[in-house]
């Protein structure tokens, strides 16, 4: 329970990293004149090296993050986006050790489709499931690779919408 315990906090807090670091590529005050700024439809990306507004730390060097889109340099390979899912956000952070990528979405189907769908994905890239399945009414599932790499995966339900989050915690090299 313990190992388990270890591994979900380390995997929340790369997705909340994620979070953060699309937050802060949101940057800003939230005002109708800044929303209004990027075409509808357009999705937003902020590489790292864009300029910061006062109000929002900088992201590090080697971190990225996007709304409705891939962040720049997105290990689509570790972390596919799920068939017919829309995604909401997404992050990187090769600065960090270990590295860090995080990806938001969500898709008409059930929690169980979600899991069903991500499990052979990490398992083919060596990743061993842990025990558990559920924290309070979330469904979870925990992946560990051999190497101390994590995989986290969080699914929230709701009215037949499945809301997904994955946050990968793994050496830069895995990135792919």
């Amino acid at each position: 329970m313990k190992f388990y315990r270890k591994h979900q906090r380390i995997a929340m807090a790369a997705c909340a990293a994620g979070v953060a670091l699309a937050a802060a590529a949101c940057g800003g005050p939230s005002t109708s004149a800044s929303l209004s700024s990027a075409p509808v439809g357009q999705p937003q990306v902020v590489p790292a090296s864009a300029p910061a507004l006062e109000s929002s730390p900088s992201p590090a060097a080697g971190a990225a993050a996007a709304v409705a889109s891939l962040a720049p340099g997105f290990p689509q390979k570790l972390v596919p986006l799920m068939p017919k899912a829309s995604l909401k956000s997404s992050s990187l952070d090769k600065s960090s050790s270990p590295a860090s990528a995080g990806l938001v979405g969500t898709i008409a189907a059930p929690a169980s489709a979600v899991l069903a769908f991500y499990t052979p994905v990490l398992t083919a890239q060596g990743f061993k499931p842990v025990p558990g399945d559920k924290v309070g009414s979330t469904k979870v599932k925990d992946f560990v690779r051999s190497n101390g790499e994590t995989v986290m995966i969080s699914v929230v339900e709701e009215a037949g919408v499945s809301t997904f989050t994955i946050g990968a915690n793994v050496a830069a090299g895995s990135l792919k």
